[in-house]
């Protein structure tokens, strides 16, 4: 999978500053492309894409980049003229210094994660550990 179709199946990716910024017009021409959902529009972007072979190779029920594109990504952009992704620079990286950014769709949320179920997990296998060997 190439970096436009990692953006459009996570929303966010973590790459260089160089390549977000060659990327971001390329997804932006794609998003554009995708709000009018049409046949040539969905030929032209899966040739832009070259996923045209790709479609068989998927798991069952998974949709494809192209339809993830133009029936979640683009729905959300139709009143927007433009700008659909943005950058955010992260620093340098540890060892080559290379400048790092993530890529990211506007309205991108990133899903909260939860550490307090994990540790609370860990605490419960401890009780029951400490119920065995106690009977």
């Amino acid at each position: 999978m190439n970096l436009a179709g990692a953006l459009i199946t996570h929303g966010r990716i973590r790459t260089t500053e160089a390549k977000a910024k060659s990327l971001r017009p390329y997804v932006e021409r794609l998003v554009t492309r995708a709000r009018v959902d049409n046949l040539h529009n969905r030929r032209t972007v899966m040739r832009t894409l070259r996923m045209h072979d790709k479609a068989s190779t998927r798991a069952i029920g998974e949709k494809t980049i192209v339809q993830r594109l133009f029936e979640e990504i683009a729905p959300r952009f139709v009143d927007r003229p433009g700008g659909y992704t943005r950058i955010v620079k992260l620093g340098s990286r540890p060892g080559d210094a290379a400048p790092m950014a993530f890529i990211e769709f506007v309205d991108f949320v990133p899903e909260a994660r939860s550490f307090q179920a994990g540790s609370q997990a860990h605490a419960h296998s401890h009780d029951d550990d400490a119920v065995a060997h106690a009977h």
